[in-house]
């Protein structure tokens, strides 16, 4: 806001200004219609306040000049929920053979199509198990529920540790001798203990990552290897008690509930912690090519 007020009392100015009010039509001439005035600009004028002992010897002229606010900006999927934000952020990072959405280029043996991967029994049963140890510790965490928010996530249907423990007892049964976790899985594992005391924010991501991703690509390695490998053979670690996709849903609720207290600083953190998710999952995914 601009004001024009007296310089001082020896030099008043306006000092006899007199004010006509005009009828309103005499304003609509070329040079004072509401085209020759900027929509963001306005002139208001303002009686001058009173000071005890000194007389009003002139008028001053308030000018107010409001420009209008910058749009908000608007994040990819914003619109729908956090868990599409999520969504949008992880799809970019596949490849173009993993999703159409895919950006990514292909730079690991995993990352090619999965019709050209070449796997070994020994190979995917490293995977399995480094896999359940993830699912151990994600469940313990979320059973544990440190971060009050964790206790969200229990029960939603999704767990796999019980499902893992069932493959490995059918793979013991068959003759295979079942391996320790290797530095893939234990790597992993602790990474995602430090998260979850510190860091809830980057924890949900790879929560969300570990999760769905099995859910879809998991689903169709699961299929591709047990055609290669397995005699076809379905494992309970790609079955799930109930409707699927309502069991998502669910979970995607829960998200988007826990995700409305965050800040966009905070949102943006877990959305930026995305590319180690996949980093980490990766390393355990290629121990099936082992």
């Amino acid at each position: 806001m601009a004001s024009f007020t007296p310089i001082s009392q020896s030099q008043p100015l306006f000092n006899n200004i007199h004010l006509t009010k005009l009828p309103p039509q005499s304003l609509a001439g070329p040079n004072l219609g509401s085209e020759f005035l900027p929509r963001w600009f306005s002139v208001r004028f303002q009686a001058p306040r009173r000071i005890p002992g000194l007389p009003m010897k002139a008028s001053s002229v308030v000018v107010s000049a409001t420009t209008a606010e910058k749009p908000k900006k608007r994040y990819p999927g914003e619109s729908k929920g956090f868990v599409e934000e999520m969504r949008f952020v992880a799809m970019r990072l596949h490849t173009r053979d993993q999703a159409a959405e895919g950006e990514k280029e292909v730079k690991e043996p995993e990352e090619r199509s999965v019709a050209k991967w070449e796997p070994s029994i020994d190979g995917y049963l490293r995977f399995l198990v480094d896999s359940k140890l993830v699912y151990d510790t994600l469940e313990e965490i979320i059973q544990k529920a440190a971060i009050r928010a964790y206790a969200e996530f229990r029960n939603t249907g999704l767990e796999r540790s019980e499902s893992l423990a069932k493959d490995l007892e059918w793979f013991k049964e068959q003759g295979y001798v079942i391996p320790e976790p290797s530095t893939p899985g234990v790597t992993y594992a602790e990474y995602l203990k430090e998260l979850s005391e510190k860091d809830p924010q980057a924890f949900v991501c790879h929560f969300y990552n570990i999760y769905f991703a099995h859910t879809a690509g998991g689903r169709m390695i699961g299929r591709k290897v047990a055609e290669k490998i397995l005699n076809k053979k379905e494992l309970e670690f790609y079955k799930w008690d109930g409707d699927l996709s309502q069991l998502l849903q669910n979970v995607r609720d829960k998200l988007n509930k826990v995700a409305e207290s965050w800040t966009r600083e905070e949102k943006n953190h877990c959305l930026e912690e995305t590319e180690k998710s996949f980093k980490y999952s990766g390393d355990i995914l290629r121990l099936i090519l082992s």
